[in-house]
């Protein structure tokens, strides 16, 4: 196995190391009217999220991890920027992802990402919303978009050539997986919007998903599983629903760059497939989700998937700017967050594990769950038929 980058890599590291790009500072402007009522409940999710789970001690969710905490922060500013309140805005400067990004020049991000490179491509997207949070505020955004640079530029460093290309999960580099590689090209594709002089991101993104869609790791379903094997083949592993909703984002990213439609028919065969294969009454269900007592349960990770589908559906649909594609899956998004209210909410307000069926014992109520909840709640309130 070779470990030669790619010239636009060497590129992109030589010429960051050089100087900082400069943003557009103008977050992206959505404008359609968005569901009161979704985000009223949103908002009460979201309180309860905060109040049962958030340690301003540590800035961390108790039973969190340092991804589903990125995702979770990339929620809040989500939520703030769709309804345009402030009720979240300490949460930044509180939690430990917000305090590092502050603290940019002494943080020693590798040992924060301690070599998980899909964590550390969840944490660039957190900071960048926060980034778009701060800007419509007329605050300052520097700490975090140089942070999210300072963290971009460790993951190019681990493309290599190796199944012909493809960013590797860790930096002990045992696996090549779907997740990772989908992150990346989303966050250099929104790296080529936010930074449109920059050509090295718009060449990173371009050169991901021209690996993603030949690697193999999406099946005949139209479905992506885990990652490949040792020898470079789909291993068959698990769809994941949140594979199947990142790569749909990172596609629309870039089709927002380039024109391309080619990227956004790619999206859709993924998304609909999705819709037919990964749900029970049509409402999305993970494959360890049960709602009986005594079955199988959803460990720490995958406890938020389902939501992430929901979010980088609202991505898709952000990026891709086309009315009918918006009437296409706008009555899904609002079944979903019908499963959650009538399915998945208990009377704490909070949401669990299982949407496709009353909890009959087998629902769990973590962080991840409820930010996943509140990631369904988002997205209905954006593009869910109010």
């Amino acid at each position: 196995m070779h470990t030669i980058l790619p010239s636009v890599v060497v590129l992109w590291i030589l010429t960051a190391v050089a100087a900082r790009p400069q943003p557009v500072n103008v977050p992206v402007i959505e404008k359609r009217a968005q569901c009161a009522a979704s985000l009223t409940t949103a908002l009460a999710v979201a309180e309860t999220l905060q109040a049962h789970y958030f340690d301003t001690a540590n800035g961390m969710y108790t039973g969190g991890s340092l991804w589903t905490d990125a995702n979770t922060l990339e929620d809040l500013h989500n939520l703030m920027l769709a309804t345009g309140t402030d009720q979240f805005s300490a949460v930044a400067a509180e939690s430990y992802i917000g305090k590092s990004a502050q603290n940019d020049a002494a943080s020693n991000w590798n040992s924060i990402i301690n070599g998980a490179n899909d964590d550390a491509l969840w944490i660039v997207l957190a900071l960048w919303k926060i980034a778009d949070y701060n800007i419509a505020r007329g605050l300052s955004a520097t700490a975090y978009q140089n942070s999210a640079l300072t963290i971009y530029n460790i993951i190019v460093g681990q493309w290599d050539d190796t199944c012909g290309g493809g960013v590797w999960w860790n930096t002990a580099h045992t696996y090549k997986n779907a997740i990772t590689n989908e992150l990346f090209l989303l966050v250099s594709a929104t790296g080529a919007i936010n930074y449109p002089t920059e050509a090295n991101f718009l060449a990173n993104a371009q050169m991901a998903s021209t690996w993603l869609l030949n690697s193999g790791m999406r099946n005949a379903q139209g479905l992506w599983n885990d990652g490949l094997t040792d020898t470079c083949t789909n291993n068959g592993q698990t769809t994941w629903t949140y594979n199947q909703g990142v790569i749909a984002s990172g596609l629309s990213a870039l089709y927002a760059v380039t024109g391309d439609t080619t990227l956004l028919t790619q999206a859709e065969i993924t998304l609909d497939a999705t819709i037919s294969l990964l749900t029970e009454d049509d409402i999305l269900k993970e494959s360890c989700d049960d709602a009986a007592a005594g079955g199988t349960v959803c460990d720490a990770d995958q406890q938020i998937f389902k939501g992430l589908w929901t979010k980088h559906l609202q991505y898709y649909l952000d990026r891709a700017n086309d009315a009918t594609r918006t009437a296409k899956y706008s009555p899904f998004l609002g079944s979903q967050a019908s499963a959650v209210f009538h399915y998945g909410t208990d009377a704490n307000n909070d949401v669990g594990s299982v949407w496709y069926a009353p909890n009959a014992g087998g629902s769990i109520f973590t962080p991840k769950t409820s930010a996943s909840g509140l990631e369904a709640w988002i997205a209905d309130a954006k593009y869910g038929p109010c």
